[in-house]
């Protein structure tokens, strides 16, 4: 199957620190990629390139099969990337249905004298919550009033409306009580049943364990290992980030003819 993204080779260089070291990381169609890494592993580095914040200084990066690179976010946004950051970036003190839209207003003209189609806009909102399954009664409530449950499922329903195949998604669970963490990790289940593709970074291993089909491990900028969720456990990938598992570091013999990403699976 051609993966929905693949980076191979992504070097990215901050004066003498090098941030990225030839790492590779790709997902596959409607599949919930864990990325995971003590700080400092290359984890946001990361996802700044896939989402045109950053420039690699080298390697390639194809999506839907074909060679992509992007200037700025916005590129990123138009292919299909969406991503939510911790902060969710949402406006406080504006309705529920005018953040799902925020940027992306649908406009309708009388006499050429531009309206808000707020009708088709709320019509719309109540569509993407309900698909995610994501209750929340008064649309017209702000979004500073909701909880924190509802404000991850805003921000993704936000992207949803951006037609995003791809949705990264930074810490969602971070600071969220026990029942509103076990919301979002629903979210991200019914996200990959609706054919979306997620990136959940994390340092939740336990989460990590609940709702990802595979997980990649940072380590030193470079991706040391990539494994099936359920051929794995959480000690063994808590082993890959601090150390404590060996991985070895160089796929030359008894890997002919295998891909990078499957060489990272096939490692002990």
């Amino acid at each position: 199957m051609t993966p929905l993204l693949e980076l191979t080779g992504i070097v990215k260089l901050f004066g003498g620190l090098r941030a990225l070291d030839h790492a590779d990381f790709a997902v596959q169609p409607s599949e919930v990629m864990a990325l995971v890494g003590d700080n400092g592993a290359g984890k946001s580095t990361l996802i700044k390139v896939i989402c045109g914040a950053y420039a690699p200084d080298d390697g390639t990066m194809r999506l839907r099969g074909a060679p992509v690179s992007f200037a700025a976010p916005q590129q990123a946004t138009d292919a299909g990337i969406a991503t939510i950051y911790q902060e969710l970036a949402l406006a406080g003190k504006m309705s529920v249905a005018d953040n799902i839209f925020l940027g992306r207003e649908l406009i309708n003209r009388r006499f050429g004298v531009p309206f808000l189609a707020r009708r088709t806009m709320r019509a719309r909102a109540e569509a993407l919550l309900r698909q995610l399954d994501v209750h929340i009664p008064d649309l017209d409530v702000w979004a500073e009033q909701l909880s924190g449950g509802q404000r991850q499922g805003l921000a993704i329903a936000r992207a949803m409306n951006m037609d995003a195949d791809l949705i990264i998604m930074d810490e969602p669970t971070a600071a969220l009580a026990v029942a509103e963490a076990r919301k979002v990790l629903n979210f991200i289940t019914q996200l990959r049943a609706n054919g979306k593709s997620v990136v959940l970074i994390s340092h939740n291993i336990q989460d990590v364990f609940q709702v990802a089909d595979r997980v990649t491990v940072m380590r030193h900028g470079a991706a040391i290992a990539v494994r099936r969720v359920a051929a794995s456990a959480p000690e063994e990938i808590v082993g890959l980030i601090t150390g404590a598992g060996q991985v070895r570091a160089t796929f030359g013999a008894g890997h002919s003819g295998q891909s990078r990403q499957e060489q990272l699976e096939s490692e002990v």
